[in-house]
Formats: structure tokens, C-alpha cells, sequence
């Protein structure tokens, strides 16, 4: 048996980012510095377009492709 809990346990350690002791059910950010996160780094969706593929000019066709039966 392992002695690592279950995912429903919480542990206690220090928040990575601001480094104040929490007790969380997983490792990262404490819930205020997520809370802050949220904010201010909330972003806009916008739609992508992609350009067709158009292939270079220095490319050859292999002579295989070329040649006449």
C-alpha cells in the first residue's frame, strides 16, 4: 500500500506563488492567488484563420512523377 491518500485528503504546504502556509487537496496556487490569477489574466477569444497551403517555388516534382509511360 502506498501512503500518499486519496485525492479526497487535503495536505498542508506552501503556496508556490506567494509562499503562505495552506492546506489544499492538490499542489499549486492557494485559492487566493488563483482568485487573483482569474483576474487578471483573463483573455479574449478570437477566431484563427489559416491560410491556404501553397507550396515553394523551388520545389521540383522527382523525376518519377514525371515521367511519360
Amino acid at each position: 500500500m502506498s501512503n500518499q491518500g486519496t485525492l479526497d485528503e487535503a495536505a498542508p504546504f506552501a503556496c508556490p506563488r506567494c509562499g503562505t502556509s495552506v492546506t489544499e487537496r492538490f499542489y499549486g496556487p492557494c485559492a487566493t492567488c488563483r482568485s487573483e490569477l482569474r483576474t487578471t489574466m483573463v483573455g479574449v477569444a478570437r477566431a484563427a484563420t489559416a491560410e491556404a497551403y501553397e507550396p515553394k517555388m523551388n520545389v521540383t516534382p522527382n523525376a518519377v512523377a514525371l515521367k511519360d509511360d
